[in-house]
Parts: structure tokens; sequence; C-alpha cells
């Protein structure tokens, strides 16, 4: 049987792969439609200007801040969404695949390069969508506290922590994407 064969019936373990790959790509479309949320609600009750605990003047953010928060916002929601639409066309075609009957199995062509494909795009938007939250987040943090330029230790501890956080789980993801298509 051929790489890009996949026997739903006949052949259990590429059924399961089938159903990994199903499986997978629900998390994905799970985990983005939480973080979809997030941005949606972030957007929708956005009021920067009413808390601001700098103690200096110069350390309160401005309109420049505030734009690129809601920038980022826009883009991080516009990756999950792509992210999550790729992801949900995969999942409707392989199960759309796999449910034409023939006389003895249940077989379904799909391209594995292509699907190879479609997992890493669903993927990567996910991670760019991370990124553009994390530097979103990092934007109202300085809304929130001051600017990190200010030097407000409060501030540059909460965005360290973030970003230590952020970019090992975002590490842990990109590497076990890359290890599942090694084997």
């Amino acid at each position: 049987m051929a790489d890009s064969d996949i026997e739903t019936n006949s052949n259990h373990s590429t059924a399961s792969t089938t159903s990994v790959h199903v499986s997978a790509l629900d998390g994905i479309v799970n985990a983005n439609s939480l973080f979809t949320v997030a941005v949606f609600v972030g957007i929708t009750f956005d009021q920067p200007r009413v808390l601001n605990l700098a103690d200096r003047t110069e350390c309160n953010a401005g309109l420049d801040v505030e734009r690129d928060l809601v920038v980022f916002e826009v883009i991080s929601f516009a990756f999950f969404l792509f992210s999550s639409l790729v992801a949900q066309g995969l999942k409707l075609t392989i199960n759309l695949l796999n449910s034409k009957e023939t006389d003895d199995v249940f077989k379904a062509n799909i391209n594995s390069d292509l699907l190879r494909l479609g997992v890493v795009g669903a993927a990567g938007g996910s991670i760019l969508g991370c990124v553009f939250l994390l530097l979103s987040m990092v934007e109202v943090i300085q809304l929130r506290l001051g600017l990190l330029s200010c030097g407000n230790s409060l501030a540059v501890h909460t965005v360290l922590a973030l970003v230590i956080l952020v970019s090992s789980a975002l590490s842990v993801y990109i590497f076990t994407i890359f290890y599942s298509f090694r084997k």
C-alpha cells in the first residue's frame, strides 16, 4: 500500500493513523477556539485608560501602545481563525473521503504530502496566533503597569515570566510537530 492510501477497514494501523490525524486536528481547533474567544473578549472589553499602576506619568503608555494592542489582537485572531479553518477543512476532507463506500472496503486516497502541509499550515497558524497574542499581552502589561522602558520591575518581571512560559510551551509544541513527522 502506498503512503498516500489510507484504508479504514482492512488495515487497522492506517485507520488509526487517520484517526490520529483527525484527533490532532480536533486538538488544534479546540485550542484555537479558546484563544479566539480570549482575543475576542479582550478586544470587546478593552478599556486601557481605566487602570494604570505606573508611579510616574512619563511611564504611562500612550496611544501607540493602545494601537499596537488592537493590531496584535486582530492579527492573532486572524491567525487562529486561519488555523481553525485549515484544520476543519482537513478534517472534513478526511471524513468525507473515508465515508465513501466501495464494494469491499473503505478506502480513501489522501495525498500524505498535502495532509502534512495542511497540518503544518494549521499548526503554523496557531503558533503565529500565539506569538501575536503574546505581543498583545505585553502591550496590556505596559498599559496597566507602565512602559518597559521605564524599568518598572513589576512590568519587566511580568513580561519576562510571560515570554519564558509561552516560549517554552511553543518550543515544546514545535518540537512535537517536527518529531511526529519524523516517525
